[in-house]
């Protein structure tokens, strides 16, 4: 038995915030915006693309390209971001009665960043012990960029964030393009050094002046620094190693095509080196910068439309969320074959 991706979709939004634009709110000179932390533009939400709404395009054009209608979904799995329409609200029900999904149940579920590798364990472990569960969509939206404040220096790194969604529709027994094994790790001792202080449990009732204060602040810049530089790539390079053991891949030479997360050049450079992984069988996300967990569909859609993935190829999915969770997803394009 196996699970494996028969459609895939993405949407971003079609206004965009240039490398100029982010020069000049952060005070970073616009080639080093554009360079050093990799960003020549990214897609910014409009008031009218909220969280669930871009899931939703991103979704139906998954389920167009798979070929399957909403009714013949059984479950959908939300594993978009927590900054949704409402708070408290199930984002993946509201696409489940918007695509029609009558037969459908759904819950959401987040990892941060790491959210659709997460999502591909957790669908594939269900189907695979549920006779009732064919054909399950994992749909995400993300518009994290409203919580960055870019004149805030603690967080200038994550000025690469922009907005956007992806889906994934998975059949049992599919016969191509198969799920194989994921790869976590997590360190909560990074929970709590980089928040938006304001208007959740924590700080509830809201105080006058809160809502200036809702965007994302670091309060310990060199402990948190400190530990992205003993932590980051190792769990990173892990994860990756990992999964690929998991999956009956060597752990060198066992990567086709990488489909990595966005972050600065150097970073992305240095992984691709660690890996093993040529310039050509990954896709820089310079024109889009960070839409959380939709990175990974993104480069894979982008690695099929410039021809450099092809079946029997071994592809990765690897990404880190904030607080902090590394996730890594091996999948094998094409025809499915028995391991």
């Amino acid at each position: 038995m196996h699970v494996g991706i028969i459609g895939h979709g993405t949407w971003m939004p079609s206004t965009y915030q240039y490398a100029a634009d982010l020069a000049k709110a952060t005070g970073v000179p616009e080639d080093v915006v554009a360079l050093k932390f990799g960003v020549k533009r990214k897609p910014v939400a409009g008031p009218e693309d909220t969280t669930a709404e871009m899931g939703l395009k991103a979704a139906r054009l998954a389920l167009a390209d798979a070929g399957v209608e909403g009714k013949d979904v059984d479950l959908v799995i939300w594993c978009g971001a927590q900054h949704k329409d409402y708070a408290c609200w199930l984002a993946g029900l509201y696409v489940s009665e918007k695509i029609g999904a009558a037969n459908a149940w759904s819950f959401d579920m987040e990892a941060m960043c790491g959210s659709m590798m997460a999502a591909l364990d957790v669908a594939k472990s269900l189907m695979i012990a549920r006779d009732d569960l064919a054909t399950v969509l994992l749909v995400s939206g993300y518009r994290n960029n409203d919580l960055i404040d870019l004149a805030e220096p603690s967080t200038r790194f994550m000025m690469d964030i922009g907005s956007g969604g992806s889906a994934l529709v998975l059949r049992k027994n599919a016969g191509r393009n198969a799920v194989l094994a994921s790869a976590f790790r997590g360190d909560g001792s990074f929970s709590e050094l980089c928040v938006v202080p304001t208007l959740g449990a924590k700080s509830w009732p809201p105080k006058p002046g809160d809502e200036l204060k809702a965007h994302f602040t670091v309060p310990d810049e060199p402990t948190f620094k400190a530990l992205l530089g003993e932590k980051t790539m190792p769990n990173f390079y892990a994860v990756v190693r990992e999964a690929l053991r998991r999956s009956g891949k060597p752990e060198k030479g066992g990567i086709d095509y990488l489909a990595i997360l966005h972050f600065k050049k150097s970073a992305h450079d240095a992984a691709l080196a660690e890996l093993g992984v040529r310039p050509e069988q990954s896709t820089y996300l310079d024109e889009y910068g960070h839409i959380g967990q939709n990175d990974q569909v993104l480069s894979l859609e982008l690695g099929l439309k410039d021809g450099k993935i092809k079946d029997g190829d071994t592809i990765v999915f690897v990404g880190a969320g904030l607080g902090f969770v590394w996730a890594s997803t091996v999948i094998q394009w094409g025809p499915y074959r028995e391991p």
